[in-house]
């Protein structure tokens, strides 16, 4: 017996909103009374006001989770019982999956499929995860001598403020929730002003999966306010953001006029995405490659924004990449056969629409795409975009855009293809194609990217730690790598007399 489909536009209409901050496990409004708008960018209309938070509500926040922290409600509970809590709250995201994955959708644009498919699992699973891992991360003692006992262990570094982007709202907070809740530390989670909403009932979840108060807060707002006094806190021991490099910068600054917290960033990217002549299957690279920048309305930092093709198999290869793309039309985001939904926000709408315009005037090729689309609907389209002739020298080759806008470069060998790949500030992801073992291994260890993906592309689990290279930040996300952004190594020698 087969399952109805779900009606998603009904769910959509039956859907209530937590649309205070969740503070000390309650929700408030913000001290000030003020609010912003949360917006459905498939038809820019308001789906609810908002708790706009400012340095107020963040030193409330902050009080909560430092008291939770000193009380020890969670930082001196057994790993045993931290593992149980985090095990019920992955059981609850999965119960509501069908609510959080709408909650994505409705807020930021990304299609249904997509949000109940792969936001919604693997952000459940992220948290089952590190709550299995509670239990298997061992201290260690030191090689002594028979007068001395040196132990090493972990401690929860305390209160950690986690600063999230928009493009994957849910995920990118169990990312950063996981591995702090499991060291033992409190939260205050600050979600983009774009898409606070599933970051609100995730809040929810939690608590009656048995988090203490104080120990997950969410603060609702902007990041010129409720960001920025997060970062200037003096009682903030960590902030872990992910966003773009220029926001990671502030950060960096608030830490120096602050009380020198612990910086964490994953930043911009501007991925190469290679293929070389030797690539067996160009079909399988071609589809690789356009979902590698359509894929999530091409809004991921990792996207493989730059196509680096042998200029020997150039024409044929991005013929087959805009076979595909003309498959991905945009489309009203809560049907389920939607492959592109909308753009966040007008703001970044306008932004990637600017993009192409300057791609054009500085002499690339438009082959596909470039306008906007449905418009119609109010909401925030755009066709999947292709450019030829890039240069990279190009601002369409160099600045990160977050849309669906393909910069194709070619190169004669090897040694071209790494050096255009390096050939930026970034060094998030990079990836090549090529039947060749030798070359995929070599070029694999010259290319300056925290994650390489060889034939394939942005394929992982949480095994693997995830971050960059040079201006895309440092510090790394998933994997027990992560664990040690939210620890302290302590020493402690111990003289033996007998």
């Amino acid at each position: 017996m087969t399952s109805q489909p779900i009606n998603w536009h009904g769910e959509a209409a039956n859907l209530t909103f937590r649309n205070n901050a969740f503070i000390d496990g309650k929700f408030v409004s913000a001290q000030s009374g003020d609010v912003f708008d949360a917006i459905n960018p498939a038809n820019g209309k308001i789906l609810t006001k908002v708790a706009s938070c400012d340095v107020a509500d963040v030193d409330i926040a902050v009080h909560s989770a430092r008291k939770a922290f000193e009380a020890g409600v969670w930082s001196r509970r057994s790993p045993a019982e931290r593992k149980k809590v985090l095990q019920r709250f992955a059981e609850l995201m999965y119960k509501h999956a069908d609510e959080l994955a709408l909650l994505e959708t409705l807020n930021m644009g990304k299609p249904i499929s997509d949000a109940r498919s792969i936001d919604v699992p693997g952000s459940a699973n992220t948290i089952a995860w590190y709550a299995e891992a509670i239990d298997k991360i061992y201290d260690e003692i030191a090689p002594t001598g028979h007068g001395a006992l040196g132990m090493i262990t972990r401690e929860a570094v305390g209160v950690v403020a986690a600063v999230v982007p928009w493009n994957f709202p849910l995920l990118m907070a169990c990312w950063k929730l996981g591995p702090s809740l499991a060291a033992g530390n409190s939260v205050i989670l600050k979600p983009a002003e774009q898409s606070p909403l599933s970051a609100l009932r995730l809040a929810e979840l939690a608590s009656e999966a048995g988090v203490p108060d104080g120990v997950f807060n969410v603060v609702t707002g902007l990041g010129e306010t409720a960001g920025r006094a997060l970062g200037l806190h003096m009682d903030v021991d960590i902030v872990t953001f992910t966003g773009s490099t220029e926001v990671g910068k502030l950060f960096m600054g608030y830490s120096g006029q602050s009380n020198l917290k612990r910086i964490a960033l994953e930043c911009g990217g501007k991925t190469p995405h290679i293929v070389m002549a030797d690539c067996a299957n160009l079909d399988e690279a071609a589809t690789a490659a356009a979902f590698g920048i359509f894929f999530n309305q091409g809004e991921v930092c990792n996207a493989g924004s730059r196509l680096l093709v042998d200029r020997k198999i150039k024409d044929a290869f991005v013929e087959k990449v805009i076979a595909v793309g003309k498959t991905l039309i945009p489309g009203d985001p809560l049907d389920p056969q939607t492959k592109m939904g909308a753009i966040v926000s007008k703001n970044q709408l306008d932004r990637v629409l600017d993009y192409i315009e300057v791609g054009s005037k500085e002499g690339a090729t438009l082959l596909s795409g470039g306008k906007q689309h449905l418009t119609e609907t109010g909401g925030y389209f755009v066709e999947p975009t292709v450019f030829d002739g890039v240069t990279n020298s190009m601002r369409i080759a160099q600045e990160e855009i977050f849309g669906p806008v393909l910069a194709t470069i070619s190169f004669a060998d090897t040694d071209e293809a790494v050096r255009i790949a390096n050939d930026t500030i970034y060094g998030l992801a990079a990836a090549v194609w090529t039947d060749n073992i030798d070359t995929a291994l070599s070029t694999a260890r010259r290319l300056r990217a925290g994650s390489v993906w060889v034939n394939n592309f942005d394929e992982s689990n949480i095994t693997v730690p995830f971050g960059g290279y040079k201006q895309s930040g440092f510090g790394r996300d998933k994997s027990l790598h992560a664990i040690d952004k939210y620890t302290e190594l302590k020493t402690t020698w111990i003289k033996i007399r007998a």
